[in-house]
């Protein structure tokens, strides 16, 4: 990487690269995020963006390639500690505890990151402030009213709210989310793209999404992949009028 500007991405994919045995799902990815910016990743089903996602946050390790995460080489560390350095993310499917009330659930998971992790028996002031984070937690995504409520019974919605909250509970510094408005009506939809647009005033997000209107209204970049590669990178303005991404996405499913 040339040294020019580097300080002002807060990731930087280089040439990244992930196989799985004769197929390559991840092809040479080179991907920018500024600090503090909002990127969308697009492209069909079976571009590589989740399993791009994977390798970024460890769950699957580079057969080629860097990821430089604030200028250090988080290259194949285990998942916790990339989430230590500051970057945490969820999932196409909601990863959440259904048998748990919301409360336990974002409890659990603030607990997890905090060093009283797994400790049966901390004090009574450590369950406190736990227990203080994750209302704090509840109220800044709107589901404090039904803290008490089983996860089981919340509609798929405020079940992907939640598991937006769950990754938030790490405080990170760089988000990633896939797929956040999935099988939402387009009402639902566009009360997480809020909740999203308010979080980007603290932090850097990455997000896969195939509704092209959302993209279009919330990306201050979008990234393109097309079997594992970036055919095109830019602003909305500059995507919309790429023929080749025209061609191969905004006319049918992005």
């Amino acid at each position: 990487m040339d040294g020019g500007g580097e300080e002002s991405f807060i990731l930087v994919t280089d040439n990244l690269t992930k196989d799985f045995g004769a197929l390559r799902a991840v092809d040479g990815v080179n991907l920018k995020v500024k600090k503090g910016s909002l990127v969308s990743v697009i492209g069909p089903n079976g571009a590589g963006k989740t399993t791009l996602f994977n390798v970024i946050t460890g769950f699957f390790n580079a057969d080629r390639g860097r990821v430089i995460f604030e200028g250090k080489d988080i290259t194949n560390l285990p998942p916790y500690e990339i989430m230590k350095a500051g970057i945490s993310r969820s999932f196409q499917v909601v990863n959440i505890y259904n048998e748990l009330n919301v409360f336990e659930n974002m409890a659990l998971a603030v607990q997890a990151i905090t060093p009283h992790r797994g400790k049966l028996f901390a004090s009574a002031h450590n369950f406190r402030e736990i227990n203080d984070r994750a209302d704090q937690l509840l109220q800044r995504i709107g589901l404090y009213d039904k803290r008490f409520q089983n996860a089981s019974t919340l509609s798929h919605g405020e079940q992907k709210i939640l598991d937006i909250g769950l990754a938030l509970s790490s405080n990170p510094k760089l988000l990633l989310l896939d797929e956040p408005t999935s099988g939402l009506s387009l009402e639902e939809a566009y009360h997480i793209v809020e909740m999203i647009k308010q979080f980007s005033t603290e932090l850097s997000i990455i997000i896969i999404e195939h509704k092209v209107e959302i993209v279009l209204l919330i990306s201050e970049q979008i990234t393109v992949l097309h079997l594992g590669r970036v055919i095109a990178a830019g602003t909305p303005e500059e995507i919309q009028k790429n023929e080749r991404v025209q061609e191969a996405y905004l006319g049918g499913v992005v």
